[in-house]
């Protein structure tokens, strides 16, 4: 009876038959958790400008690099882990799925226990490597080190924001992250203006956040319901590395990012000082705030077309792919236009109107903002690979797009324009990353899709 139960709620969660609104709702909870997990940052960079300095809101992007690098490897094992248990599902392995898993979420864990202890042991000499000036560097030395004692939490909510949708159960996972998220916030404003916490205030209530996250999915998946749930821990050391690899593009990207954010801090102080690294900050975050959308779209119909591949079902996931290449461009544009509308709003959000730091992200975010055309395709492709399997592929499109690409013009176009080469280089290796994220589709179009292209019915 069990076996039946757990095939019907696999049916409604992953085999079903997806139109272009349904599937938009099975991955709208995704979005609005990793919309709220954007959001963690840019709560806390708004209370840290207004009620701390601004050259607290540069020390958040000096250590921007350190907590991508630890999102980054969250999300690597997320998405691998994924592909591999949600293919396992469609084959029908269910207790392999969960055996899985349980074994991934310890190695998680571990992971973060062990970031923790190292990233504080050296983190004054991070910092200095980071590029804190004399002025930010006790900012980050405060922010950062109580972060860091956070990072097994960060790591393990990160997995389960994706293996809620795998196991059918979108709507928990998001309910779990809106309390986090709410939390944060009140926490923000308790900590930082109440009870003048500065931006120790900020790391705390980030990292009480993502402890109820964690919690949260601790309690759930122990319990004895739906697909998966924590049981006896085991994985082969061959899938566990496979599992590594194909969420490696992941990682890629946010070890890319932490490089670019690097190069691009150490510019733009060159050029423009503490304030200018402010500036970038709010576009950063912004940026961020945006590309979850597509981030989290792309996380919530992985499992789909996971599922869909390990059943071998070609022609659905041709027609899946239609629908998710039409939202993507969708998402592109709109973001677009409602960043070219609001950016002197969001940017007043984090510093005073008229002030070094308000203007110089106005000026920027008029060339910066082109990149929000280009990126949703970018970063889909590379999830679509990590859902096929594929992680040879993503990898390089990830490490292409964000990294070889990005870094190469933030070196060159300083040169040539000053601070606006710093913010064009982001929209022109976007797009750039568009147009091979478009070629490497078609390029596999056969292979995973049939004889008729993806963007086709």
């Amino acid at each position: 009876m069990e076996f039946f139960t757990l095939r019907k709620q696999e049916e409604n969660a992953l085999a079903k038959r997806f139109n272009m609104g349904s599937l938009l709702a099975f991955a709208a909870p995704t979005m609005v958790m990793m919309l709220f997990n954007a959001m963690y940052e840019s709560v806390d960079s708004i209370f840290v400008s207004r009620y701390v300095s601004t050259d607290a809101l540069s020390a958040i992007n000096i250590v921007m690099p350190v907590i991508s690098i630890l999102w980054g490897l969250g999300i690597m094992f997320a998405t691998g882990a994924s592909a591999l248990i949600a293919k396992k599902m469609g084959e029908g392995n269910n207790q392999e799925a969960r055996r899985n898993f349980s074994a991934i979420v310890l190695v998680g864990c571990a992971f973060g226990i062990l970031l923790a202890l190292v990233g504080n042991i050296f983190l004054d000499d991070l910092l200095l490597v980071l590029g804190a000036s004399a002025r930010v560097l006790p900012y980050g030395r405060v922010f950062l080190g109580f972060l860091l004692w956070f990072a097994p939490a960060t790591l393990v909510q990160v997995l389960f924001q994706s293996l809620f949708v795998t196991a059918g159960r979108p709507r928990l996972g998001l309910a779990v992250m809106i309390g986090a998220g709410v939390t944060n916030l009140v926490l923000d404003y308790l900590l930082i203006v109440e009870v003048k916490l500065g931006i120790m205030g900020a790391a705390i209530g980030t990292g009480a956040g993502y402890c109820i996250a964690t919690i949260a999915g601790l309690i759930l998946f122990s319990r004895q319901k739906g697909t998966l749930h924590f049981t006896k821990p085991g994985i082969r050391a061959k899938e566990l590395g496979l599992c590594c690899y194909n969420g490696s593009s992941e990682m890629v990207t946010q070890l890319a990012a932490a490089i670019t954010i690097y190069v691009s801090n150490i510019t733009i102080m060159r050029y423009a000082g503490e304030n200018g690294v402010a500036a970038a900050t709010i576009m950063n975050n912004t940026q961020y705030l945006f590309t979850t959308l597509a981030m989290g779209f792309s996380m919530g119909v992985a499992p789909v077309l996971s599922y869909q591949y390990g059943a071998k079902n070609t022609r659905e996931l041709r027609r899946i792919m239609k629908f998710c290449l039409f939202w993507v461009g969708l998402f592109s544009v709109v973001l677009f236009g409602i960043c070219a509308i609001t950016a002197p709003a969001i940017s007043g959000l984090y510093a005073p109107p008229g002030s070094p730091t308000y203007q110089l992200a106005v000026n920027g975010f008029r060339i910066f903002m082109f990149c929000f055309l280009f990126r949703g395709i970018g970063v889909f492709t590379s999830a679509v690979f990590t859902a096929l399997s594929n992680g040879k592929v993503s990898a390089i499109l990830s490490f292409v797009r964000t990294f070889a690409l990005l870094t190469v013009f933030l070196l060159v176009f300083p040169r040539l324009l000053g601070l606006n080469g710093v913010w064009l280089a982001t929209p022109l290796a976007d797009g750039a990353g568009a147009l091979l994220s478009i070629a490497l589709l078609l390029g596999h179009r056969k292979k995973y899709f049939g004889e008729r292209s993806p963007s086709y019915h």
